[in-house]
């Protein structure tokens, strides 16, 4: 049986979300994608990290200011292939199948930004009839395209993002490390993850901590010589799960997160989350389950340390404590995200099942 050659459009020059790496993984032998020799998925190394972040940034602040309603839209070339699959973007492609996938509601603009004219202009794309499928990571993405464009119900399905499992059983030991995970310091959490962590190693002699991120350089040196407190500057993801597998609580607010794959990466290997509520959170942690979620105040200062900040961090400090000191409690939560994981709803079995079927629809 020949195999659905897919081309995989990408919404930015330099690829850099881990979503295409984990498509690309354990792919089913009846497809075949294209254009996948640039993958390499989230950018470590720090100069380029900022160089791409810099350009992002500008290019959406002034496409913000002089064209608001700005696609995200990209022309692939013709030919070569059976259908096109848009990885958080639109296709200009006028006659060739495509499908769409996610994560947000505002990555369907240049600028971010939600405005009238550019909902027409979407809405226009979108009833295209060689648009064949409309995929939302989360629920609660397709409740905003459905709020905005519910004529297009019958394109809509939810197709959550998978990683593959990486550890089967998580020892549950006497000592236990705390882990942060995340590119940008102070919108994921890390400034308050750090303060809950302190705390708590002061606190519980068996507990040590860990963060991963690009680290101010007068937190470094407030921190030097902790010796139960690591900190290390963005590194490849091979070495971050070598520090995940010693690892047993992630500690990971994820303010700005709208997805987050540090949820399901650390899922992977057993480790349970204490986070921060936001966006589509609960879909991702179940609190109780695969671990804790922390209501979050109206407004909240990611580099500040206020009234709301305090009690935030406070609220860290006494559920991740409620962790370290409970083992059953901790084991229960990590073979529920090992589960997710190998066969629920995060499990790439599960996610492939869902992408084979929608690509062998679209191309009918």
């Amino acid at each position: 049986m020949e195999k659905m050659k897919v081309y995989l459009q990408y919404p930015w020059k330099f690829p850099d979300s881990p979503y295409y790496k984990y498509l690309l993984q354990k792919v089913p032998e009846e497809i075949k994608y294209l254009n996948v020799d640039k993958q390499k998925g989230t950018i470590t190394h720090q100069k380029f990290f900022w160089f791409s972040n810099f350009l992002k940034k500008n290019i959406r602040k002034y496409t913000r200011l002089l064209y608001p309603s700005m696609l995200n839209a990209h022309l692939s070339p013709s030919g070569g292939y059976d259908l096109i699959h848009c990885a958080h973007c639109l296709s200009k492609n006028q006659s060739e199948p495509w499908i769409a996938d996610f994560e947000a509601f505002w990555q369907l603009w240049v600028s971010t930004k939600q405005t009238k004219r550019g909902l027409k202009k979407v809405k226009k794309v979108l009833e295209r009839k060689n648009c064949k499928k409309i995929l939302p990571w989360t629920q609660k993405v397709y409740d905003e395209f459905i709020l905005n464009f519910p004529s297009l119900r019958e394109k809509m399905e939810i197709v959550f993002p998978a990683v593959p499992l990486i550890v089967e059983k998580k020892k549950i030991g006497e000592k236990v490390n705390l882990i942060f995970v995340g590119r940008y310091f102070y919108q994921k959490g890390g400034f308050h993850a750090l303060k809950a962590m302190e705390k708590l190693v002061e606190r519980n002699k068996n507990v040590s901590a860990t963060i991963v991120s690009v680290i101010p350089e007068e937190i470094k040196k407030e921190y030097l010589g902790k010796e139960r407190i690591k900190l290390y500057d963005l590194m490849p993801q091979d070495n971050v799960f070598d520090l995940y597998g010693k690892s047993d609580i992630s500690v990971y607010p994820g303010y700005s997160d709208s997805f987050g794959y540090a949820f399901l990466e650390t899922m992977s290997f057993g480790i349970p989350t204490v986070t921060v509520d936001g966006d589509s959170r609960r879909e991702l942690i179940e609190d109780g389950e695969n671990g804790i979620v922390i209501e979050r105040p109206e407004t909240l200062d990611w580099n500040k340390l206020g009234p709301r900040e305090e009690k935030i961090i406070e609220e860290m400090i006494k559920r991740t404590e409620e962790l370290i000191k409970n083992k059953k409690l901790r084991k229960k939560m990590s073979d529920k995200c090992i589960y997710e994981i190998r066969e629920g709803k995060f499990s790439i079995q599960e996610r492939d099942r869902k992408m084979k079927r929608i690509y062998e629809e679209a191309f009918k």
